[in-house]
C-alpha cells in the first residue's frame, strides 16, 4: 500500500471553492493524499463553533463527492491561533491555505499563508479562489405569515 501524504488544509468560504478542489485533485495526482480540513469557527461564541461545525459537514461532503476522504476540525476563531492549536509536526507532511483572491481577503491582508509557513516550518501551498463559492442549498422556505402582519396579539397570562 502506498504512503499517504497527510495534508492539513486551512480554509473557511473557500473550503467548497473549485480552485480548492482543483489544487487537492492536482496534488493526488502526484500522490496518494490523506486531507484534514480545519476550519476556523466564526466569532459567535459557541454559536461560532455550531455554525463552523455545519460548514465543515457541507465542505467534507463535497470533497467525498469529489472523491477525497478527509476529516475535519472546527479551529479558533483567529486561523493563525487555529493552527497553533492544530499543528503537529507528526500528523502532516504538507499545508495548503486556501484564500478569496485580491483584497476581500482577511486572510491575505493578515499574510496568513507567510503566517503558516512561520507556525509550520513548512512550505505553504497558497489556493486563491477567485470568487466566493455558492451556498448548495436553495431559496429559503416559505414562511407562514402571522395575519397581523409582523406583529401578533397574545393574550395576557392568567393566573
Amino acid at each position: 500500500m502506498a504512503w499517504h501524504v497527510r495534508v492539513l488544509v486551512i480554509a473557511n468560504v473557500t473550503a467548497t471553492s473549485p480552485d480548492l478542489l482543483a489544487a487537492l485533485k492536482e496534488r493526488a495526482d502526484r500522490g496518494p493524499i490523506d486531507p484534514t480540513l480545519l476550519m476556523p469557527a466564526t466569532r459567535n461564541g459557541f454559536t461560532g463553533r455550531e455554525e463552523a461545525q455545519g460548514r465543515l459537514d457541507e465542505a467534507l461532503a463535497r470533497w467525498r463527492e469529489a472523491g477525497f476522504e478527509a476529516k475535519g476540525i472546527v479551529g479558533d476563531p483567529d486561523p493563525a491561533v487555529a493552527v497553533h492549536e492544530a499543528w503537529d509536526p507528526r500528523e502532516y507532511d504538507e499545508v495548503i491555505v486556501s484564500t478569496l483572491s485580491g483584497q476581500s481577503s482577511r486572510w491575505l491582508q493578515s499574510d496568513l499563508p507567510h503566517r503558516v509557513a512561520q507556525i509550520t516550518g513548512l512550505h505553504v501551498t497558497h489556493v486563491a479562489s477567485r470568487k466566493r463559492p455558492q451556498p448548495r442549498t436553495g431559496p429559503p422556505p416559505e414562511r407562514e405569515k402571522p395575519a397581523l402582519g409582523p406583529f401578533t396579539l397574545r393574550a395576557p397570562h392568567s393566573r
